[in-house]
Protein backbone atom coordinates (compact mmCIF):
# COMPACT_ATOMS: atom_id res chain seq x y z
CA UNK A 1 0.00 0.00 0.00
CA UNK A 2 0.70 3.06 -0.94
CA UNK A 3 1.79 5.96 1.55
CA UNK A 4 -0.79 9.08 1.46
CA UNK A 5 1.11 11.59 1.03
CA UNK A 6 -1.16 14.28 2.43
CA UNK A 7 -0.65 12.95 5.94
CA UNK A 8 3.10 12.65 5.69
CA UNK A 9 5.10 15.79 6.97
CA UNK A 10 8.47 14.32 7.83
CA UNK A 11 11.29 11.67 8.52
CA UNK A 12 9.32 11.06 11.66
CA UNK A 13 5.69 10.39 9.91
CA UNK A 14 7.63 7.25 8.00
CA UNK A 15 9.29 6.19 10.91
CA UNK A 16 5.94 5.83 13.17
CA UNK A 17 4.32 4.08 9.90
CA UNK A 18 7.41 2.07 9.51
CA UNK A 19 6.99 0.80 12.64
CA UNK A 20 3.28 -0.36 12.59
CA UNK A 21 3.92 -1.69 9.00
CA UNK A 22 7.27 -4.10 10.13
CA UNK A 23 7.47 -7.40 12.07
CA UNK A 24 9.51 -6.03 15.47
CA UNK A 25 12.51 -8.53 14.52
CA UNK A 26 13.08 -6.40 11.42
CA UNK A 27 11.74 -2.68 12.72
CA UNK A 28 14.44 -3.27 15.49
CA UNK A 29 17.12 -3.92 12.98
CA UNK A 30 16.85 -0.91 11.32
CA UNK A 31 16.52 1.31 14.37
CA UNK A 32 18.53 0.42 16.79
CA UNK A 33 22.15 0.52 17.78
CA UNK A 34 25.41 -1.49 19.73
CA UNK A 35 25.57 -1.50 23.26
CA UNK A 36 23.90 1.57 25.48
CA UNK A 37 23.09 2.97 22.02
CA UNK A 38 24.37 6.61 22.92
CA UNK A 39 26.49 6.95 19.69
CA UNK A 40 23.42 6.09 17.79
CA UNK A 41 20.93 8.79 19.60
CA UNK A 42 24.39 11.53 19.62
CA UNK A 43 24.04 11.21 15.49
CA UNK A 44 20.43 12.46 15.42
CA UNK A 45 20.53 15.06 18.62
CA UNK A 46 24.19 16.81 17.93
CA UNK A 47 22.42 18.29 14.84
CA UNK A 48 20.06 20.02 16.83
CA UNK A 49 22.85 21.89 19.14
CA UNK A 50 23.75 23.39 15.78
CA UNK A 51 21.51 26.84 15.18
CA UNK A 52 21.20 28.60 11.71
CA UNK A 53 21.16 32.44 11.20
CA UNK A 54 18.06 33.29 9.29
CA UNK A 55 19.01 36.36 6.86
CA UNK A 56 16.87 38.71 5.00
CA UNK A 57 16.92 41.41 2.44
CA UNK A 58 18.79 38.44 -0.30
CA UNK A 59 17.41 37.71 -3.34
CA UNK A 60 16.04 34.25 -3.19
CA UNK A 61 14.17 34.19 -6.30
CA UNK A 62 15.97 31.67 -8.84
CA UNK A 63 17.41 28.41 -5.90
CA UNK A 64 19.46 25.62 -6.87
CA UNK A 65 20.49 22.31 -4.98
CA UNK A 66 22.04 20.45 -7.40
CA UNK A 67 25.38 19.27 -7.22
CA UNK A 68 28.20 16.48 -8.10
CA UNK A 69 28.59 13.90 -5.85
CA UNK A 70 32.02 11.87 -7.16
CA UNK A 71 31.66 13.12 -10.48
CA UNK A 72 27.94 12.01 -10.85
CA UNK A 73 24.75 14.74 -11.07
CA UNK A 74 22.44 15.21 -8.27
CA UNK A 75 19.18 17.03 -7.43
CA UNK A 76 20.80 17.96 -4.35
CA UNK A 77 23.68 16.52 -2.04
CA UNK A 78 22.38 13.43 -0.86
CA UNK A 79 22.62 9.68 -1.54
CA UNK A 80 20.88 6.95 -0.10
CA UNK A 81 23.70 4.82 2.13
CA UNK A 82 24.21 1.06 1.29
CA UNK A 83 21.93 -0.54 3.86
CA UNK A 84 21.53 -4.24 4.35
CA UNK A 85 18.30 -6.37 4.43
CA UNK A 86 16.53 -3.49 2.69
CA UNK A 87 14.86 -6.29 0.63
CA UNK A 88 13.45 -7.93 3.84
CA UNK A 89 11.99 -4.91 4.83
CA UNK A 90 9.65 -4.43 1.61
CA UNK A 91 9.71 -7.26 -1.01
CA UNK A 92 12.16 -6.59 -3.93
CA UNK A 93 13.44 -3.12 -1.37
CA UNK A 94 16.31 -2.32 -2.88
CA UNK A 95 14.66 -2.23 -6.65
CA UNK A 96 12.25 0.04 -4.95
CA UNK A 97 14.48 2.22 -3.19
CA UNK A 98 16.88 2.52 -6.68
CA UNK A 99 14.27 3.31 -8.82
CA UNK A 100 13.03 6.08 -6.33
CA UNK A 101 16.58 7.39 -6.09
CA UNK A 102 16.48 7.10 -10.30
CA UNK A 103 13.56 9.38 -10.33
CA UNK A 104 14.41 12.31 -8.10
CA UNK A 105 18.08 11.93 -9.44
CA UNK A 106 20.28 11.00 -6.34
CA UNK A 107 22.70 8.25 -6.23
CA UNK A 108 21.75 4.74 -4.92
CA UNK A 109 23.55 2.98 -2.99
CA UNK A 110 23.85 -1.07 -2.77
CA UNK A 111 25.20 -3.32 0.23
CA UNK A 112 26.81 -6.18 -0.58
CA UNK A 113 24.50 -7.58 1.90
CA UNK A 114 21.19 -6.34 -0.29
CA UNK A 115 18.60 -8.87 -0.94
CA UNK A 116 18.20 -8.31 -4.54
CA UNK A 117 21.79 -8.47 -6.67
CA UNK A 118 23.25 -6.43 -8.33
CA UNK A 119 22.10 -7.49 -11.81
CA UNK A 120 18.87 -6.96 -10.32
CA UNK A 121 19.08 -3.05 -10.11
CA UNK A 122 20.63 -2.72 -13.30
CA UNK A 123 17.64 -4.57 -14.92
CA UNK A 124 15.08 -2.07 -13.67
CA UNK A 125 17.03 0.89 -13.51
CA UNK A 126 19.22 2.96 -16.03
CA UNK A 127 21.09 5.56 -13.99
CA UNK A 128 24.69 4.68 -12.40
CA UNK A 129 24.53 3.40 -8.97
CA UNK A 130 27.28 2.64 -6.42
CA UNK A 131 27.96 -0.76 -4.83
CA UNK A 132 29.16 -0.95 -1.21
CA UNK A 133 31.27 -4.02 -0.68
CA UNK A 134 33.80 -5.07 2.80
CA UNK A 135 37.28 -6.41 2.90
CA UNK A 136 36.79 -10.81 2.46
CA UNK A 137 39.02 -13.01 3.03
CA UNK A 138 37.54 -14.79 -0.24
CA UNK A 139 39.83 -12.58 -2.32
CA UNK A 140 38.77 -14.49 -5.59
CA UNK A 141 35.33 -13.64 -4.91
CA UNK A 142 35.83 -9.93 -4.25
CA UNK A 143 37.58 -9.71 -7.47
CA UNK A 144 34.88 -11.40 -9.49
CA UNK A 145 32.23 -9.39 -7.35
CA UNK A 146 33.76 -5.80 -8.69
CA UNK A 147 33.93 -7.18 -11.81
CA UNK A 148 30.08 -7.54 -11.85
CA UNK A 149 30.26 -4.32 -10.37
CA UNK A 150 31.99 -2.67 -13.75
CA UNK A 151 29.89 -4.82 -15.60
CA UNK A 152 26.63 -3.25 -14.49
CA UNK A 153 28.32 -0.04 -14.85
CA UNK A 154 28.35 1.15 -11.55
CA UNK A 155 29.93 4.52 -11.23
CA UNK A 156 31.62 4.02 -7.83
CA UNK A 157 32.90 1.95 -5.04
CA UNK A 158 32.45 2.47 -1.59
CA UNK A 159 34.65 0.22 0.77
CA UNK A 160 33.53 0.12 4.37
CA UNK A 161 36.38 0.07 6.71
CA UNK A 162 34.69 -0.54 10.07
CA UNK A 163 33.34 -3.58 9.93
CA UNK A 164 35.89 -6.18 10.03
CA UNK A 165 33.75 -7.23 13.54
CA UNK A 166 30.18 -6.80 14.15
CA UNK A 167 29.19 -4.57 17.12
CA UNK A 168 26.59 -6.34 19.39
CA UNK A 169 23.28 -4.75 19.25
CA UNK A 170 21.01 -5.96 21.77
CA UNK A 171 17.79 -5.63 20.12
CA UNK A 172 18.81 -7.70 17.27
CA UNK A 173 20.09 -10.42 19.91
CA UNK A 174 16.99 -10.69 22.39
CA UNK A 175 14.98 -10.76 18.61
CA UNK A 176 17.07 -13.37 17.63
CA UNK A 177 18.22 -11.84 14.20
CA UNK A 178 21.15 -13.59 13.13
CA UNK A 179 22.53 -15.36 10.09
CA UNK A 180 20.12 -18.07 9.70
CA UNK A 181 17.43 -16.26 11.17
CA UNK A 182 16.40 -18.15 14.78
CA UNK A 183 12.44 -17.75 14.35
CA UNK A 184 10.35 -18.80 17.08
CA UNK A 185 6.49 -19.15 17.75
CA UNK A 186 6.95 -15.25 19.31
CA UNK A 187 8.17 -14.50 15.84
CA UNK A 188 5.73 -16.37 13.65
CA UNK A 189 2.56 -14.84 15.52
CA UNK A 190 4.29 -10.88 15.31
CA UNK A 191 4.77 -11.73 11.92
CA UNK A 192 0.93 -13.00 10.93
CA UNK A 193 0.15 -9.59 12.73
CA UNK A 194 1.74 -8.36 9.31
CA UNK A 195 -0.11 -9.66 6.98
CA UNK A 196 1.12 -6.77 4.40
CA UNK A 197 4.12 -7.68 4.68
CA UNK A 198 3.83 -11.48 4.92
CA UNK A 199 2.15 -10.92 1.35
CA UNK A 200 4.69 -8.74 0.01
CA UNK A 201 7.64 -11.35 0.83
CA UNK A 202 5.20 -13.84 -0.15
CA UNK A 203 4.95 -12.88 -3.84
CA UNK A 204 8.74 -12.10 -4.30
CA UNK A 205 11.64 -14.52 -4.89
CA UNK A 206 14.06 -12.33 -3.94
CA UNK A 207 14.34 -13.71 -0.17
CA UNK A 208 18.74 -14.92 -0.06
CA UNK A 209 21.08 -12.50 -0.40
CA UNK A 210 21.84 -12.04 -4.00
CA UNK A 211 24.78 -10.29 -4.28
CA UNK A 212 26.96 -13.95 -2.59
CA UNK A 213 24.24 -16.48 -2.67
CA UNK A 214 25.04 -18.55 -6.37
CA UNK A 215 28.38 -16.40 -6.67
CA UNK A 216 30.72 -17.26 -3.52
CA UNK A 217 31.72 -20.81 -3.73
CA UNK A 218 29.79 -23.36 -2.08
CA UNK A 219 27.27 -20.68 -1.48
CA UNK A 220 24.26 -22.20 -2.31
CA UNK A 221 21.09 -20.77 0.20
CA UNK A 222 20.85 -18.71 3.52
CA UNK A 223 22.41 -21.25 5.47
CA UNK A 224 25.35 -21.62 3.68
CA UNK A 225 25.23 -17.64 3.41
CA UNK A 226 25.61 -17.98 6.97
CA UNK A 227 28.36 -20.37 7.51
CA UNK A 228 30.59 -18.56 4.61
CA UNK A 229 30.25 -15.08 5.78
CA UNK A 230 31.30 -15.96 9.34
CA UNK A 231 34.67 -17.01 7.78
CA UNK A 232 34.79 -13.67 5.96
CA UNK A 233 35.81 -10.46 8.51
CA UNK A 234 38.96 -10.03 7.71
CA UNK A 235 40.71 -8.96 10.84
CA UNK A 236 44.00 -7.60 9.27
CA UNK A 237 42.20 -4.90 7.44
CA UNK A 238 44.82 -2.24 6.88
CA UNK A 239 45.78 0.16 4.34
CA UNK A 240 47.36 -1.59 2.03
CA UNK A 241 44.12 -3.36 1.35
CA UNK A 242 42.93 -0.40 0.38
CA UNK A 243 45.24 -0.25 -2.40
CA UNK A 244 44.56 -3.53 -3.34
CA UNK A 245 40.89 -2.61 -3.90
CA UNK A 246 42.04 0.46 -5.85
CA UNK A 247 44.32 -1.52 -8.28
CA UNK A 248 41.25 -3.84 -9.29
CA UNK A 249 38.93 -0.85 -9.31
CA UNK A 250 39.51 2.02 -11.63
CA UNK A 251 36.48 3.67 -11.03
CA UNK A 252 35.99 5.97 -8.32
CA UNK A 253 36.36 5.25 -4.75
CA UNK A 254 34.89 6.07 -1.36
CA UNK A 255 35.78 5.03 1.63
CA UNK A 256 33.29 4.99 4.14
CA UNK A 257 33.49 4.49 8.17
CA UNK A 258 36.10 7.18 8.60
CA UNK A 259 36.01 9.21 11.82
CA UNK A 260 39.41 10.89 12.53
CA UNK A 261 41.05 12.81 10.84
CA UNK A 262 44.57 10.88 11.20
CA UNK A 263 42.67 8.33 9.34
CA UNK A 264 41.16 10.72 6.74
CA UNK A 265 44.74 11.38 5.98
CA UNK A 266 45.72 8.18 5.23
CA UNK A 267 42.80 7.65 2.97
CA UNK A 268 43.81 10.23 0.88
CA UNK A 269 46.96 8.76 0.97
CA UNK A 270 46.05 5.71 -0.54
CA UNK A 271 44.15 7.25 -3.53
CA UNK A 272 40.58 7.41 -2.40
CA UNK A 273 38.06 9.70 -3.97
CA UNK A 274 36.16 10.57 -1.44
CA UNK A 275 35.55 9.28 2.40
CA UNK A 276 32.14 9.54 4.07
CA UNK A 277 32.12 10.52 7.68
CA UNK A 278 30.34 7.46 9.55
CA UNK A 279 30.09 5.51 12.59
CA UNK A 280 27.74 2.74 10.54
CA UNK A 281 24.53 4.92 12.34
CA UNK A 282 26.14 4.11 15.85
CA UNK A 283 25.76 0.27 15.29
CA UNK A 284 29.14 -0.96 15.34
CA UNK A 285 31.55 1.50 18.11
CA UNK A 286 29.30 2.86 20.97
CA UNK A 287 30.56 5.53 22.77
CA UNK A 288 32.57 7.06 19.69
CA UNK A 289 31.64 10.91 18.40
CA UNK A 290 28.52 11.32 16.60
CA UNK A 291 29.39 11.50 12.68
CA UNK A 292 28.30 15.51 12.29
CA UNK A 293 30.40 15.81 15.61
CA UNK A 294 33.71 14.26 13.59
CA UNK A 295 32.60 16.33 10.32
CA UNK A 296 34.80 19.38 11.06
CA UNK A 297 37.88 17.38 12.30
CA UNK A 298 37.91 15.28 9.36
CA UNK A 299 37.20 18.07 6.65
CA UNK A 300 40.24 20.25 8.62
CA UNK A 301 42.28 17.32 7.67
CA UNK A 302 42.09 16.93 4.08
CA UNK A 303 40.56 19.96 3.40
CA UNK A 304 39.59 20.20 -0.34
CA UNK A 305 41.12 17.20 -1.48
CA UNK A 306 39.37 14.67 -1.40
CA UNK A 307 35.60 14.57 -0.98
CA UNK A 308 34.05 14.26 1.96
CA UNK A 309 30.45 12.90 2.51
CA UNK A 310 28.91 12.85 6.02
CA UNK A 311 26.64 9.41 7.12
CA UNK A 312 24.23 9.50 10.09
CA UNK A 313 21.61 11.69 11.71
CA UNK A 314 20.44 12.98 9.12
CA UNK A 315 16.78 13.17 9.70
CA UNK A 316 15.51 16.54 7.71
CA UNK A 317 16.95 18.89 4.87
CA UNK A 318 17.89 20.89 7.48
CA UNK A 319 20.65 18.30 8.62
CA UNK A 320 21.59 18.33 5.16
CA UNK A 321 22.03 22.03 4.93
CA UNK A 322 24.09 22.02 8.50
CA UNK A 323 26.19 18.80 7.01
CA UNK A 324 27.12 21.02 3.49
CA UNK A 325 28.05 24.20 5.99
CA UNK A 326 30.76 22.22 7.99
CA UNK A 327 32.54 21.24 4.74
CA UNK A 328 30.12 17.80 3.60
CA UNK A 329 29.96 17.58 0.04
CA UNK A 330 27.12 15.59 0.57
CA UNK A 331 24.70 13.28 2.75
CA UNK A 332 24.40 9.92 2.76
CA UNK A 333 20.80 9.06 3.91
CA UNK A 334 20.42 5.07 5.65
CA UNK A 335 17.69 5.22 8.00
CA UNK A 336 15.66 8.12 6.88
CA UNK A 337 15.00 6.06 3.19
CA UNK A 338 14.66 2.88 4.90
CA UNK A 339 11.85 4.27 6.85
CA UNK A 340 10.35 5.48 3.98
CA UNK A 341 10.70 2.12 2.09
CA UNK A 342 9.49 -0.27 4.75
CA UNK A 343 5.90 2.66 5.30
CA UNK A 344 5.26 2.64 1.40
CA UNK A 345 7.77 0.97 -0.80
CA UNK A 346 8.94 2.99 -3.38
CA UNK A 347 6.69 6.22 -2.92
CA UNK A 348 7.74 5.80 0.56
CA UNK A 349 11.97 6.35 -0.55
CA UNK A 350 10.14 9.31 -3.28
CA UNK A 351 8.37 11.02 -0.14
CA UNK A 352 11.33 10.95 1.96
CA UNK A 353 13.51 12.89 -1.00
CA UNK A 354 10.79 14.97 -1.63
CA UNK A 355 10.69 16.11 2.54
CA UNK A 356 14.75 16.46 2.05
CA UNK A 357 14.60 18.39 -0.67
CA UNK A 358 11.74 20.83 0.23
CA UNK A 359 13.35 21.66 3.49
CA UNK A 360 16.70 21.74 2.75
CA UNK A 361 15.95 24.27 -0.57
CA UNK A 362 13.37 26.73 2.34
CA UNK A 363 16.21 26.59 4.88
CA UNK A 364 18.87 27.42 2.54
CA UNK A 365 16.44 30.42 1.18
CA UNK A 366 15.37 31.47 4.74
CA UNK A 367 19.79 31.76 5.34
CA UNK A 368 20.25 33.86 2.37
CA UNK A 369 21.58 31.32 0.24
CA UNK A 370 20.32 30.45 -3.63
CA UNK A 371 23.10 28.00 -4.56
CA UNK A 372 24.03 25.02 -2.72
CA UNK A 373 27.49 25.68 -3.71
CA UNK A 374 27.51 28.81 -2.11
CA UNK A 375 26.62 27.18 1.56
CA UNK A 376 29.45 27.56 4.22
CA UNK A 377 29.55 27.90 7.67
CA UNK A 378 28.59 31.55 7.72
CA UNK A 379 25.24 30.45 7.62
CA UNK A 380 25.97 29.09 10.98
CA UNK A 381 24.83 30.66 14.39
CA UNK A 382 26.77 28.44 16.17
CA UNK A 383 28.78 24.78 15.88
CA UNK A 384 29.07 22.06 18.15
CA UNK A 385 32.85 22.38 17.20
CA UNK A 386 33.91 25.22 17.75
CA UNK A 387 35.19 25.92 14.06
CA UNK A 388 33.29 28.77 13.32
CA UNK A 389 31.03 31.07 15.27
CA UNK A 390 28.26 34.13 14.85
CA UNK A 391 29.87 36.56 12.14
CA UNK A 392 32.91 34.83 11.77
CA UNK A 393 32.77 34.53 7.98
CA UNK A 394 29.91 36.69 6.47
CA UNK A 395 30.09 36.60 2.41
CA UNK A 396 26.63 38.38 2.39
CA UNK A 397 27.20 41.55 4.01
Amino acid sequence: MLVKTSQITSIEDLRVLAKKRLPRMFYDFVDSGAWTQSTYRANEADFQSIKLRQRVGVDIEQRSTATTLVGQQATMPVAISPTGLAGFLRADGEILAARAAERFGVPYGLSIGSVCSLEDIRQHTKAPFWLQISMLRDREFLERLIERAKAVNCSALILTMDYHLVGQRHCDVKNGLAMPPKFTLRHWIDMARHPAWCLGMSRTKRRGFGNVIGHAKGVTDIASFAAWQMQQFELRMDWNMVEWIKRRWDGKLILKGVLDPDDARHALNAGADGISVSNQGGRQIDGAPSSIEALSYVVDAVGRRMEVFLDGGVRSGQDVLKAVALGAKGVLIGRAALYGLAAGGEGGVSKVLEILHKELDYTMAFCGRSNIAAVDDAILWRTITGHAGFGQRDTQS
